[in-house]
């Protein structure tokens, strides 16, 4: 016989950790008797738990995230659901577990389970409401791992070598390089000095006019200008931008098969580089992205801001399941918002209680609720400030436009006088307007001036010099500049129908266990969340406030490791993902804990702040840290390789002199472009279509994706505003370990493959750099070839080239040139377009060729 509907219903239920567990309507379930006495927890319960359930479900294991060694634990339940309800043990799943009611799962393990008197007696113990004293309870845990311990203020600790520090991160780092007998790296050089702080700060190469500027300056405060001069910079958002954009995982498509474009993406990625331009302190730059929406009067801009989490893949297939893809989208945003504020792997808990970090799976569904009501919308936003200002001056040349036009047929009108109303007695086809019947119907005199005016425009239709001036003025009226105004994706709170969070079952979005509701929360290890209302819900406004709460000490921690990371080659924990129990411990814990209190602005110590800073020094202030750390001694030294390190510290971990690290996909490709006097300084605006090579677009879904080549100076815009197509990116980003966009990146890998040096020496782009870098040295004027390569050698490298260094180059130079003097036609082929132009043929496509190696050197793709 099939089974009937409510059997159904009711499995599904036991499933999904309905009441009814163990028994359906149809099947009753034979539980052992009540035993008929009243229970004493210590005499009658105490010993069935601690021999049959304490092994497992305690605070060090809670296997299956269930803990029986508490009565508020053991009430809340665990991955399953609740185990039990007070009052009816036979609805209890931890009775019908332990009675064996269902072969598959039956408690303890490996026994036959417990006698028919135990189970009676731990029934008779629910019957009565879960007797159990306070004194026999296990205590909390105590939390004691590393990360989740309050900030504390941090002396600064003393040093031997007192000459050597400029600010507190050195004292630290000395006092750690002294206990094994080790000094310092020298500073680095001036040429390297400003290379590095150039491509760390922007991205950028420094100008030849700016490196001998900074070398022959000989003020003390040299360096300090400079440093803050780079924070100024515009260009410093884009640099640091392109920094968050990869935690906020960027794209310019939807990802998944079709993959369809998004192409108001690009305006939270500007918002992105104004807001780090602008120094947005930290806090609030979190608040806004993840909250703006909610806050008081919010504007376009803090709408704007919570595009963060609509960078989540969109599913836009046939027949796809709508709501598991919206909850696909808020695991995202939940896993997201952990890993980049937290430093936490918090995807294990989704279904399962996490198996090492203190993180339940209910936990987990606490802050997936915070984002289980905020609903995928859209709103209104200025296009970009220059194009507002651009629509500002418009509008106003067409407001004095229509003004002149007005003042022009008001004249003509008055000349006419009393000839407008002799029309009145005209007959036309036209019907009279519903607004200038009733007028005509009145006496002149009883009509006011604006009356007036509206017969006096209606009659100056019939005269041809009135007519013709209300022609163009009305044309102009209708042809106003259009608003600078774009829709774009956000995120809204959903008002109307709240939905109520379930904890998942395997984290399976079909298995709502019903018993297990969970509303808005955080975490057990870190402060309390609380609601702004008191006893109301917590919600996004709340979580993004708590992230950023004085009294949270993971997010500074995160933050400044992932400042010092991008600083410094590595964070001072090496795992920036994961501050978890299997993450690394920080190699210099009291550093990272001052510098997380410097972010917060309570470091305080007067004596170590310079006056200049006070347009940077305040608490959550991006621009402070990164100006503390790129003027500490340990962030000048010298990044040349130390033997005597190898075996004692092969990976610079002491920080006994500075890391050499490859810089980035895009900044490989802007720097090539720098050196060849081809990269467009424009910031923002959408994405832009540089060249691709043949057969990438054409992976796209059914041939929906044309990847039309931009011209003029969008051809050589920065990396970072190059369409990023999930589906087919950009393979000179991909192959220099961009990441692909579908999760977040807290950090990004670099490896070293031939490919890449396939790509610099023959993909169009590089091919463009090295033509217009040898352009560039042949245009200047020079007393010899030596001159000039000396000249390019400093574009790519901003320091003098060596003697040994030029004459290698121009060997090259002679060879390549003899050698294209023999093969015309492949000179003319290297040159390209300009074949017919250059002079001689042979030394353009020699100089093309010295462009090509100069730019594929290991230290012009190095931050030193």
């Amino acid at each position: 016989m099939k089974p009937t509907w409510i059997a159904l219903m009711a499995a599904v239920l036991v499933l999904n950790g309905g009441l009814s567990v163990g028994r359906t309507d149809d099947a009753p379930v034979d539980l052992p008797a009540v035993v008929d006495r009243e229970i004493d927890f210590v005499r009658d319960v105490r010993p069935v738990l601690e021999e049959n359930c304490w092994a497992c479900h305690n605070a060090d294991y809670y296997e299956s995230g269930l803990r029986l060694d508490r009565r508020d634990a053991l009430l809340t339940g665990g991955d399953m659901g609740r185990v039990v309800v007070l009052g009816d043990s036979a609805a209890s799943r931890l009775i019908h577990t332990m009675a064996g009611t269902d072969p598959e799962l039956t408690m303890p393990p490996g026994q036959d389970g417990l006698s028919a008197e135990q189970i009676g007696i731990l029934r008779a113990w629910i019957d009565q409401g879960c007797v159990w004293p306070e004194e026999e309870q296990a205590p909390e845990p105590e939390n004691t791992h590393w990360a989740y311990q309050p900030l504390q203020p941090v002396p600064v600790p003393e040093v031997r070598l007192t000459e050597w520090p400029i600010n507190p991160i050195d004292h630290f780092v000395l006092a750690t390089l002294e206990t094994y007998l080790l000094e310092p790296s020298p500073e680095a050089d001036r040429y390297t000095l400003i290379r590095r702080l150039y491509l760390d700060l922007l991205g950028l190469l420094p100008p030849v006019d700016q490196v001998d500027a900074f070398v022959q300056d000989p003020s003390d405060d040299a360096y300090e200008r400079l440093v803050d001069r780079l924070l100024q910079s515009p260009h410093f958002g884009e640099r640091w931008g392109r920094h968050w954009l990869d935690m906020a995982r960027y794209a310019d498509s939807d990802g998944y098969e079709k993959d369809r474009h998004r192409l108001d993406a690009y305006r939270y990625r500007d918002w992105v580089v104004d807001a780090i331009n602008d120094d947005l302190p930290f806090d609030q730059f979190t608040i806004e992205q993840l909250a703006g929406d909610l806050l008081p009067d919010a504007s376009p801009m803090q709408r704007l801001a919570t595009a963060f989490h609509r960078q989540t893949l969109t599913n836009t297939e046939g027949g796809v399941d709508q709501e598991e893809f919206r909850v696909e989208a808020c695991f995202d945003r939940t896993e997201t918002t952990a890993t980049v504020w937290l430093g936490l792997t918090v995807g294990c808990a989704r279904c399962h209680t996490h198996k090492y970090d203190a993180i339940s799976q209910r936990e987990y569904f606490q802050l997936f609720a915070m984002f289980n009501n905020a609903d995928e919308t859209t709103t209104v936003v200025p296009k970009s400030a220059r194009e507002v200002a651009a629509y500002e001056q418009a509008r106003s040349e067409y407001d004095a436009k229509i003004e002149q036009l007005t003042d022009r047929l008001r004249a003509e009108q008055h000349r006419l006088g009393d000839r407008l109303w002799q029309p009145s007695d005209v007959e036309t086809e036209e019907p009279i307007p519903d607004a200038i019947a009733p007028l005509l119907a009145q006496p002149a005199v009883a009509l006011d001036d604006d009356q007036r005016q509206q017969l006096v425009d209606y009659f100056s239709r019939f005269e041809p010099s009135t007519r013709e001036l209300l022609d163009e003025l009305e044309r102009l009226q209708n042809e106003p500049p259009p608003k600078p105004e774009m829709t774009v994706r956000v995120l809204g709170q959903r008002t109307k129908n709240p939905r109520s969070t379930y904890v998942f079952r395997r984290g399976e979005f079909l298995q709502p266990q019903l018993d297990s509701e969970v509303q808005p929360g955080g975490l057990a290890i870190l402060p309390p969340l609380l609601s702004r209302n008191g006893d109301g819900v917590a919600d996004r406004l709340d979580l993004a406030r708590w992230l950023v709460s004085s009294d949270n000490p993971l997010t500074p921690r995160v933050t400044a490791n992932q400042v010092w990371r991008q600083l410094m080659g590595h964070g001072l924990v090496r795992t920036a993902e994961d501050f978890g129990v299997r993450g690394e411990r920080p190699t210099h814990p009291e550093l990272l804990d001052w510098l997380a209190l410097d972010l917060l602005g309570q470091t305080g110590d007067a004596d170590w702040d310079s006056p200049e800073r006070d347009s940077t020094n305040r608490a959550w202030s991006r621009k402070a840290l990164i100006r503390r750390i790129v003027m500490s001694a340990t962030y000048r030294q010298s990044s040349r390789h130390r033997p005597e390190l190898e075996e004692l510290d092969p990976t610079n971990t002491l920080l006994a002199r500075q890391n050499r690290v490859r810089v980035e996909g895009e900044i490989v490709r802007d720097i090539s472009l720098d050196a060849a006097g081809l990269l467009s300084r424009k910031i923002g605006g959408p994405s832009v279509f540089p060249p691709l090579p043949p057969g990438i677009a054409e992976l796209s879904f059914a041939g929906n994706f044309r990847w039309t080549e931009s011209k003029g100076e969008d051809r050589f815009r920065r990396g970072m505003y190059t369409f990023f197509k999930r589906t087919a990116p950009h393979p000179n980003l991909i192959v220099f370990d961009c990441p692909d966009a579908n999760v977040t990146q807290v950090q990004r890998q670099t490896s070293n493959t031939p490919l890449q040096a396939l790509t610099t020496l023959n993909n169009t782009t590089f091919a463009e750099a090295a033509r217009a870098l040898a352009r560039r040295v042949l245009d200047k004027p020079a007393d010899d070839e030596r001159q000039r390569l000396s000249l390019a050698f400093r574009y790519c490298l901003a320091r003098p080239a060596g003697d040994q260094e030029l004459d290698q180059l121009a060997l090259l130079l002679d060879e390549t040139r003899q050698w294209y003097a023999e093969h015309p036609d492949q000179a003319a082929k290297l040159i390209g377009e300009d074949a017919a132009t250059a002079s001689p043929p042979e030394l353009n496509a020699a100089w093309i060729a010295v462009a090509r190696i100069l730019i594929n050197l290991d230290e012009f793709l190095t931050r030193e």
